[in-house]
């Protein structure tokens, strides 16, 4: 039986962890297993950058934490395990992921499931969002499919407008 501060210590690190899961828009389980610390270093800076929460997990610590904010993942928490978690844009940490792996021509990193604003999603679903470009760039599409017959419809009167003034000279 482990001693009284361990047991508290090891409470402390569940709650914790609890408390990213339930405010979290996304967490996503991570298999690291046989990257090198150069390119660890490299997939913590890009998630720093995004916003994104990344760290080294114990697999029954994080089971618990799971557990107690109403999701089971104990068929995914075994290996070497990282949790990627963010308030922010919920796809981050899946589209991180899966463009670093690529880019790196790496097999072994990859998602085991995870969670997206509170459902719970597999690594082929959470993959599939890898694919996916940012909140933003998806935004900036659509505004710009809305922007496109205004642009177009200016331009028009514009060239009737120099056609009218072209023609009165």
């Amino acid at each position: 039986m482990p001693n009284a501060k361990v047991l508290e210590s090891k409470k402390a690190v569940v709650e914790s962890l609890t408390g990213k899961i339930q405010e979290a828009s996304s967490v996503v389980f991570v298999d690291y297993k046989g990257i090198t610390v150069a390119q660890d270093t490299e997939l913590r800076k890009q998630f720093r950058e995004a916003g994104v929460d990344y760290t080294v997990v114990k697999n029954t610590l994080t089971n618990f934490a799971a557990k107690n904010a109403g999701y089971d993942f104990s068929e995914v928490l075994n290996g070497t395990t990282a949790m990627a978690s963010t308030t922010g844009d919920p796809i981050a940490p899946a589209r991180i992921v899966c463009e670093f792996a690529k880019k790196n021509k790496l097999k072994t990193l990859t998602i085991k499931g995870g969670i997206v604003e509170g459902s719970v999603l597999s690594a082929d679903q959470l993959n599939g969002f890898g694919e996916l470009p940012s909140k933003n760039a998806l935004v900036a599409s659509v505004l710009g499919t809305f922007l496109a017959p205004i642009s177009s419809l200016a331009f028009v009167l514009d060239q009737i407008r120099e056609q009218k003034e072209g023609g009165a000279a």
